[in-house]
């Protein structure tokens, strides 16, 4: 049983995507992504700086395209089950037919606008932990009175914390006193995956409600949750509480290989999701999905 995994946020690098534009029907997706959004995406993607890259209006629609062009052009794509970390759940929607390929970049762009803007509007940062149990680092979150959560479960002793600055460093001070092998501030644009960015879910809500999605063509096993879905109204409900709530990575990885998945294929650019993989299900066969 074979499971694709597609990337998010993080994983876009420059000259992502250009080995693809020689296949015909790569260069027509490419083409169509550029006319919906109407700025150069390709053009970045192929030859712009780290910077441009970096930019949440660039680099979310740029991982979501290379990721599903990467399954859209591949005759051999069959996923017994998908799943996406965090904007890849995006990508991994597309890829099993449950949102065009228009439509699913559109929400895309959607979703790093109103995630810009919420930045903008309520600045945060998040902060990797590692080598503390989850149990210790949600209830130190718990202990303070800034906004300060769980917002990415990646792997047993690497968790995410998000929020606002202030909650995020007091976190990181008491998660070393308490044993962290590492506390350490992100380079990110804001607190995804926290309470700062509701303003986002409801903006991001409202599109979903208004776009059309059909059933995946195989289960999808969602973020919010970690549990397979194949029902739309579902899907769509996880979609939007996804911006708010922890990204539960692990527990998807555990779901996925309880349901049979021996074989983890990572459809995008990068290969985090692999390593994260080897670090949850030591048996588990990992690789790339390329041509």
């Amino acid at each position: 049983m074979t499971a694709y995994i597609f990337p998010g946020q993080g994983s876009q690098f420059p000259g992502m995507g250009q080995d693809l534009a020689t296949n015909q029907q790569a260069n027509e997706l490419y083409q169509k992504a550029d006319q919906l959004l109407g700025f150069p995406l390709t053009g970045i993607m192929f030859t712009g700086s780290k910077e441009e890259l970096t930019r949440t209006d660039v680099t979310q629609p740029a991982i979501f395209l290379h990721s599903v062009v990467l399954a859209l052009i591949n005759p051999d794509f069959q996923p017994d089950v998908v799943a996406g970390h965090s904007l890849g759940e995006f990508s991994a929607l597309v890829a099993s037919g449950s949102l065009s390929f228009e439509n699913g970049l559109k929400l895309v762009a959607k979703r790093a606008d109103a995630m810009q803007k919420a930045c903008e509007s309520q600045p945060g940062t998040m902060a990797a932990v590692l080598g503390l149990d989850d149990a210790v680092v949600e209830e130190i979150c718990a202990s303070i009175d800034d906004v300060v959560v769980p917002a990415n479960y990646n792997c047993p002793g690497q968790l995410v914390i998000s929020g606002s600055r202030t909650g995020v460093e007091l976190a990181c001070k008491k998660l070393t006193e308490a044993g962290a092998r590492r506390a350490l501030i992100l380079p990110v644009g804001g607190a995804f995956h926290s309470p700062l960015m509701e303003p986002a879910r409801e903006e991001l809500a409202r599109a979903i409600e208004n776009t059309e999605f059909i059933a995946p063509s195989c289960p999808i096993v969602q973020n919010v949750d970690g549990q397979p879905h194949v029902d739309i109204n579902e899907i769509k409900e996880n979609l939007i509480a996804q911006l708010t709530a922890p990204v539960r990575w692990t527990q998807s990885v555990q779901q996925i290989a309880a349901m049979g998945a021996d074989s983890f294929i990572e459809t995008g650019p990068g290969k985090v999701l692999q390593g994260l993989v080897k670090k949850i299900n030591s048996e588990a066969v990992v690789s790339s999905y390329g041509l």
